[in-house]
């Protein structure tokens, strides 16, 4: 599975990103579902209005403690940036994990980035995520839905390493992923991610923020029984006027017709996972943390806390992006990204 269809790393193309292995899937899939159509005409439109508009605005994002008080000229938002030298590294490799109901596609303002940087992106929808269509409801652990990630890691070469980016959720899928294969991981990044302690769920980092705004878990009617209503709930459906609001408050309007007709049903069993992390193999891989100023889904003041009890080797925060800077901030992202992949 990762690496069938849900694996999208960067390629060549005029139309911007696809998948490696999209050309030869059409002959066995001689029927595209109208949801599929619309995802694809979304997420061309994106990709080519991005292409045709790329201007820079200027926003960096710094370190904690630091400041720029430098103004951009009207013509600055034309220029090309400064190519960026990358030498000595540990890995050019970076493999970009999405969050919650998200997939591969969320990804695709980085990957040109940071390619053009020098690096080697690949984005990997989960299981159940994207264009794997697993029915959310079948997935029952942490182990089956972060399975694409594993498989990716496991079959790299001996000698081959890479740096994980988790955003959100899938923070729980890098550190499950760090417990089993940190000699292959060398640094570890925290997007607004639940960075967790050993024993905890990935829910118990939003549970406090939940009950008090009493959204998705508590609005009965987004929860999906599939194995009946006496029995636990299997997902979590997106109300989207409830996702605008809460996960894209900065972010381009084009993004966020991008993510309504792409962002999928959650699977709440692997959420519900306690995870068993060890100082050993979590602890051995360097992690760093990115936080958002203007998450309205993981506070600054939750994003905080989660640094304060489980220290990252270093923070970093960007300013006037939502919960999604990929779609929001995402030369502000890829700054910092490549800041964290020089760092020693």
């Amino acid at each position: 599975m990762g690496n069938g269809l849900g694996c999208i790393p960067r390629t060549e193309s005029r139309g911007g990103i696809e998948s490696r292995c999209q050309s030869s899937s059409r002959p066995r899939r001689k029927i595209i579902t109208e949801e599929d159509l619309l995802h694809r005409q979304a997420l061309a439109m994106a990709i080519q209005q991005h292409q045709l508009s790329q201007r820079f605005d200027g926003s960096m994002s710094r370190r904690i403690g630091s400041t720029s008080s430098r103004k951009q000229t009207p013509s600055s938002s034309f220029r090309k940036p400064v190519p960026i030298v990358l030498d000595n590294l540990e890995t050019k490799k970076i493999i970009l994990v999405h969050g919650e109901g998200f997939g591969a596609w969320c990804w695709y303002k980085i990957l040109p980035l940071v390619e053009d940087a020098g690096l080697h992106p690949v984005a990997l929808d989960l299981t159940g995520s994207g264009i794997d269509h697993t029915d959310v409801n079948s997935i029952m652990t942490l182990a089956d839905y972060t399975k694409p990630l594993l498989d990716y890691l496991h079959n790299l070469r001996e000698d081959e390493k890479v740096i994980l980016v988790g955003h959100s959720c899938g923070g729980a899928s890098v550190s499950y992923a760090l417990e089993c294969f940190p000699k292959k991981i060398t640094k570890a990044i925290f997007l607004g991610a639940t960075m967790i302690l050993d024993g905890q769920r990935p829910f118990d980092v939003f549970a406090e923020e939940l009950a008090s705004a009493d959204i998705f878990m508590q609005e009965s009617q987004l929860l999906l029984y599939a194995n009946g209503k006496d029995k636990p709930p299997t997902g979590l459906k997106l109300d989207k006027e409830q996702l605008q609001a809460l996960y894209f408050n900065q972010s381009p309007s084009k993004d966020i017709a991008l993510a309504s007709v792409s962002m999928r049903p959650i699977p709440l069993a692997p959420i519900m996972e306690k995870l068993s992390l060890t100082a050993e193999n979590y602890g051995s891989v360097r992690r760093y943390f990115i936080q958002m100023l203007d998450d309205r889904v993981l506070s600054p003041d939750l994003q905080e806390k989660l640094v304060r009890e489980n220290p990252p080797c270093e923070v970093f925060k960007i300013k006037g992006s939502d919960h999604c800077p990929f779609f929001s901030k995402p030369q502000s992202l890829c700054k910092i990204l490549l800041e964290i992949v020089q760092l020693i």
